[in-house]
């Protein structure tokens, strides 16, 4: 971790600008299909000096915005005499309404008010928080967050959190923004990954509105009195950093925080993964597996269906108890190993076919599609292709259930959660139940609008 003291005078702006910083990062805009925007800040004020020209260009082109601030700041002067922790803390939130109104009207704010300086510590509750905020907007998002490279460690952890959130969705994109960087940074060395420097140029109202809203943080910017211990935190130097009129970003690094490979997992990986062990899940030895079964069955909201579809049926051991609930149920899978096992456990009950899916998708429409453990082998691409062939496979009446492990795994191209955010999102589709826990999603969707099943049958 770097070591600096925000009083040292710093590097000068002078420097930055002889080092050539604009031209040495990469031209960069919100792009046009970005559909909300939200910036995480680790203290009020980060949100300004990292981003508020990006808050101000997505509130100009009406793109919706939210600002979530881990902590109030409390700590920025520790040896004042006029001012307590408390007060401080409520002064720099009024400061971050303010602050925020200006660049952008409208802005939904998530004040979290944990401790300053101690993000590290409350890790899991700032990771809970983050990614519900994330979970609660649809479409592309547009994540902007403290440098992981920054020097303080509250902004690593941020950083560090938003990484891990953005990695575990399809539809977000992560940039960074230095702020203390820029203060002790060599501009001629390596200290800055100018291979990823993005900068987005500030028309001149962005520009004012930046301005206005930084010297809104006046606690930060103006000293608390005259006083030892008041001093601002930024001094005039370290605002000189902020008066550009372009914001620079560091793009994501995706081999760092993306969970698993680009592309979707081939024939061979699950060849060479069922010629290990006959039971790579453990689907018949695990109470895990047996009560996630059981769940599944529960949830279906019918007692039977007539045609079925289970896409990536493994070993048959969930598609036995589905043909008990089916007239006729169709099992696929990718490749053969699995498809005998299955055949020796079925005969003639269930018909077994391999198919490569989503590419190769069955035909014919289903009154029950299942989707079990199965769409984070597909990259970003066809998670979207299986999501609409899956849909358009459905009758009128059909029923889609999708149910999927949680955690991230290094080797699958994406997670359960964006699976099931994908499913969510489709335009035809309605969710009728849910089922979450902290292993597993099990979702069941239906072409809109969703009857409950007291509905259904007449109760209501």
């Amino acid at each position: 971790m770097v070591s600096f003291d925000h009083r040292d005078p710093g590097t000068p702006e002078a420097e930055w600008e002889a080092a050539g910083l604009r031209d040495r990062a990469t031209p960069w805009t919100l792009d046009d299909d970005v559909r909300h925007v939200v910036v995480l800040a680790a203290h009020p004020d980060d949100e300004t000096l990292g981003a508020g020209g990006l808050l101000a260009r997505a509130a100009g082109t009406g793109v919706p915005t939210a600002v979530v601030v881990a902590s109030d700041g409390e700590g920025s002067h520790p040896t004042s005499g006029t001012s307590t922790a408390r007060e401080i803390a409520l002064a720099r939130r009024l400061e971050l309404v303010e602050a925020t109104g200006i660049v952008a009207p409208g802005a939904t704010l998530h004040l979290l008010g944990l401790p300053d300086g101690g993000l590290r510590e409350h890790r899991a509750a700032l990771a809970q928080h983050v990614d519900a905020v994330l979970d609660a907007l649809d479409g592309p998002v547009l994540v902007a967050a403290p440098w992981r490279g920054d020097g303080h460690r509250d902004h690593r952890v941020l950083g560090e959190v938003a990484a891990a959130a953005v990695a575990l969705r399809v539809d977000a994109r992560l940039v960074e923004y230095p702020v203390w960087a820029w203060h002790w940074a060599d501009p001629h060395g390596d200290d800055l990954p100018w291979d990823r420097l993005l900068a987005l140029r500030l028309g001149v109202e962005e520009a004012d509105l930046k301005r206005r809203a930084l010297a809104a943080h006046r606690t930060q910017v103006e000293p608390l009195s005259d006083r030892p211990g008041d001093e601002p935190v930024l001094h005039a130097g370290m605002l000189e950093h902020f008066a550009r009129d372009v914001e620079l970003f560091v793009a994501d690094d995706a081999p760092d925080v993306t969970p698993g490979p680009a592309a979707s997992l081939p024939q061979e990986f699950f060849d060479r993964f069922y010629a290990r062990r006959a039971d790579p899940w453990g689907f018949e030895t695990r109470w895990y597996e047996e009560r996630k079964r059981d769940l599944t069955l529960a949830v279906l909201p019918r007692a039977r269906f007539g045609r079925g579809l289970e896409v990536g049926c493994s070993t048959g051991v969930l598609t036995a108890r589905l043909a008990e609930r089916c007239d006729s149920l169709l099992g696929v899978d990718i490749t053969d190993a699995p498809l005998a096992a299955a055949r020796a456990r079925l005969g003639e009950r269930v018909r077994l076919e391999k198919h490569a899916t989503p590419a190769d998708w069955p035909e014919g429409r289903f009154d029950l599609v299942v989707l079990s453990e199965v769409g984070y082998y597909w990259d970003a691409h066809d998670l979207a292709r299986g999501v609409d062939r899956a849909v358009a496979s459905l009758a009128d009446d059909g029923v889609l259930v999708a149910c999927h492990w949680r955690h991230p795994v290094r080797e699958y191209p994406t997670t359960g959660d964006a699976v099931h955010r994908a499913l969510r999102a489709h335009d035809r589709l309605a969710l009728l139940a849910r089922h979450v826990e902290e292993d597993f999603l099990l979702d069941v969707l239906v072409p809109a609008p969703a009857v409950s099943v007291a509905r259904a049958e007449g109760l209501l």
